[in-house]
């Protein structure tokens, strides 16, 4: 395996480079999904990893890999104080510690796994970007580090679709005896800062700022097994969501009581036409003939356009 920070080639077998120390990892550049050493196919999206890379024939697909993946490393490419406008949503499972403390580490381990696999696979799904994995949850991004002017709605679908399957998880689950997990999900729109920081040889992506705060708040009032979002979330989402009003809730933290709503389904609207047509679209004000010949006489006296035509 060839260390891409340095050059330096190591046995099949090395974690981390034995030239500069740096961690090799074999992860897929399209879907970073972890591979197996001389893994020539992605097993999650089939990428073929031989073939990437302009070198890619001259070394192996494990080689190949490697060197994209340092190069990934500082991936996703983000300015330092950049501010952007994001969808935040956090999500987790409700009365987990309390779960946890009567089950053995690994019998815990079988109950949350495939729950968060539910949660990161539903935000992948929409394109957005999971931050952090929080052991019994997840923190992901809409809207950044890929920008979508509807990362508001595609947060949302995400939050819906992980709700539904996490329902139809916890049936199978009570059908054979076995506890069924409970998720609550907190949605947020707004401005933050995002920057890098270096961890352990990665250099990760970190959003800074009120909204996320607040969105991990709103989890935290989410009744279980819905979807709570702030009244800046609803509004743009509205129409094409269900949301029906919780009323004012106080916040830890913050100094005033906010509007907060709970995502019920999805609502009657699929487009941006739609949603104008619903609020009212401008009306078409006709030209008359005698005014466009007017406007196309001014036009030809202007300078460089030839002569004035009667």
């Amino acid at each position: 395996m060839r260390c891409a920070k340095c050059g330096n080639d190591n046995p099949a077998d090395s974690s981390f480079c034995e030239g500069c120390g740096t961690k090799l990892e074999l992860v897929c550049p399209t879907c970073k999904t972890p591979a197996s050493p001389g893994a020539r196919f992605c097993k999650k999206c089939g990428i073929a990893f031989a073939a990437i890379g302009a070198d890619s024939s001259q070394t192996s697909p494990s080689e190949s890999l490697v060197k994209v993946t340092a190069d990934a490393s500082s991936a996703p490419e983000v300015i330092d104080g950049e501010r952007k406008t994001v969808t935040a949503l956090f999500a987790d499972l409700k009365g987990s510690t309390e779960l946890m403390e009567d089950l053995d580490p690994e019998e815990a381990r079988a109950i949350i796994d495939p729950a968060v696999r539910i949660m990161v696979e539903a935000v992948h799904r929409y394109e957005g970007y999971v931050v952090q994995s929080r052991g019994d949850g997840i923190f992901a991004l809409f809207g950044a580090p890929a920008a979508y002017e509807d990362h508001p709605q595609r947060a949302l679908y995400a939050a819906l679709q992980m709700q539904r399957e996490l329902r139809e998880h916890g049936q199978r689950r009570a059908a054979t005896g076995a506890h069924a997990p409970v998720a609550r999900v907190g949605v947020n729109t707004g401005e933050v800062v995002v920057r890098s920081v270096e961890i352990g040889g990665k250099v990760e992506y970190t959003p800074i700022g009120h909204t996320l705060n607040l969105g991990s708040r709103l989890e935290m009032l989410a009744p279980a097994g819905s979807i709570a979002v702030s009244e800046y979330t609803r509004n743009l989402c509205e129409g094409y969501f269900e949301l029906r009003s919780l009323g004012p809730m106080a916040v830890k933290g913050i100094s005033e009581p906010i509007n907060v709503y709970e995502v019920t389904g999805l609502g009657a609207l699929r487009t941006h036409f739609e949603l104008a047509a619903r609020r009212g679209l401008t009306k078409f004000v006709a030209v008359s003939a005698s005014w466009n010949r007017y406007v196309t006489r001014l036009i030809r006296q202007l300078p460089g356009t030839g002569r004035s035509s009667r």
